[in-house]
């Protein structure tokens, strides 16, 4: 066991074989737990204020527009916010700013539609810099060799904030959502206004706990000490030592838009399960009762992560990230061409088959980036912004040929990950960077 100098009491990524990482693990898992919980909330929010403002699909989707579009608009800012302060002050600013995106839904639900999609966009500003600064953290935070594997054991726990989030948001904000869109146009134009007006209400509480929660967290952050992350002189050379360009690492640019689909298609299924599910040929279900079903597709996730936790410290990750997407792309097609609970459920266990691919591409696209990782993983993070893009074009698809046709979009997504992870299958069992 190494002893630190003074010089070196504050420990750094470098220094792997002198430091126990368990504490710092712990951390950065009760963040990736919170924004698991926020994110999910979108899920509960789209048939809330679809219902409340008589929207169509493609307009509803603009919650996950301006939610997942601060991705693409902040990652590369907060890249450098977190090169200028450092990793640490990067979580707490994360941490703030997404408090005061919660803190607006309070002046949101009494203005209007316009402004809750302000306020998620502030929220999903905040997390955009929690995600750039907390990624890279776990994955030097260990055995390189074991990257996937932790941070699929975060990503465990960011699932059960997305498997918690729609129940606890279906008892908190969907408690009158049962009202139709039918029976809101035959109101009266004052009792359209109160029934808004006291729908937009429930999320003033809900929203509040979490502002006040995520400042707890960023006042604990800043006082916490953190092993600081160098990656000065780590990787990204060739030749006599020559500095590669990031984008000439091939496996960064795949992995780039394997996030994008990869998060579209999973923001844009539970998007519309709800719905889905509320269709009278597959369930006919409540909103409020669905949202209680769509913990098992979030839910799944996170069983599925703590399985993969323990599958990639033997298995090849790209491999079991390809099996992971064909059968993604067997549940979907399953979900399109029946009806009933058979089509209901084959949806919803997608989910279970989601579990490892976020955490598996993300680290299998750093693979070998060195001192270039926060810049990849900015660029990675604005890949998030297919979160943003893909529901809103399978909105459109809903709008013209049916939801349950729509499906086909997302399923299309995940055949471009059933690619990459043939193509890197051993990505990781090789030394250096990879094309």
């Amino acid at each position: 066991m190494q002893t630190l100098s003074k010089a070196e009491a504050m420990p750094t990524a470098s220094n792997r074989g002198a430091n126990s990482y368990t504490g710092p693990l712990v951390l950065l898992t009760a963040l990736f737990f919170m924004w698991g919980l926020i994110t999910v909330l979108n899920d509960v929010l789209i048939p809330h204020l679809k219902s409340i403002y008589t929207l169509s699909y493609t307009q509803v989707m603009l919650v996950q527009f301006c939610f997942f579009g601060a991705y693409f608009i902040v990652s590369i800012p907060a890249g450098m916010l977190i090169k200028k302060i450092g990793y640490q002050k990067g979580v707490v600013a994360g941490l703030l700013t997404a408090a005061a995106g919660c803190a607006l839904f309070y002046p949101a639900s009494q203005s209007g539609f316009s402004l809750f999609l302000f306020a998620l966009f502030v929220v999903a500003s905040g997390i955009t810099i929690l995600q750039v600064a907390a990624n890279p953290y776990v994955t030097v935070l260990g055995d390189p060799a074991t990257a996937s594997s932790r941070l699929t054991l975060t990503q465990a726990f960011n699932s059960l904030g997305t498997a918690i989030g729609p129940y606890i948001g279906g008892m908190l904000i969907l408690t009158g959502a049962a009202v139709s869109t039918t029976q809101i146009e035959a109101m009266s134009a004052a009792e359209q206004a109160a029934h808004r007006a006291a729908e937009a209400a429930t999320v003033q509480g809900p929203y509040l706990g979490l502002a006040a929660t995520l400042i707890a967290l960023a006042v604990l952050f800043a006082l916490v000490r953190l092993p600081k992350i160098d990656h000065a002189d780590d990787g990204l050379t060739s030749g006599e030592g020559r500095t590669t360009s990031l984008f000439n690492h091939k496996h960064l640019v795949f992995g780039t838009i394997g996030i994008f689909v990869y998060v579209g298609a999973e923001v844009s299924i539970g998007s519309f399960l709800i719905n889905f599910m509320g269709e009278g040929n597959i369930a006919g279900l409540a909103p409020a009762v669905a949202a209680e079903y769509l913990t098992y597709y979030w839910g799944g996730a996170m069983v599925g992560r703590f399985i993969g936790f323990a599958v990639m410290r033997v298995a090849s990750p790209g491999k079991t990230l390809a099996f992971n997407a064909a059968l993604s792309i067997a549940l979907i097609l399953i979900a399109i061409f029946s009806e009933g609970k058979l089509a209901m459920w084959a949806l919803l266990a997608v989910g279970l088959c989601n579990s490892i691919m976020f955490p598996t591409i993300f680290s299998m696209a750093l693979h070998g980036l060195g001192r270039y990782t926060g810049q990849g993983s900015g660029v990675l993070c604005m890949a998030i912004v297919g979160g943003a893009i893909v529901p809103l074009a399978q909105g459109a698809l809903a709008d013209s040929i049916g939801l349950q046709a729509s499906f086909f979009l997302p399923a299309a997504c995940y055949a471009f990950i059933l690619f990459f992870g043939l193509k890197y299958a051993n990505l990781h069992r090789t030394e250096g960077t990879a094309n």
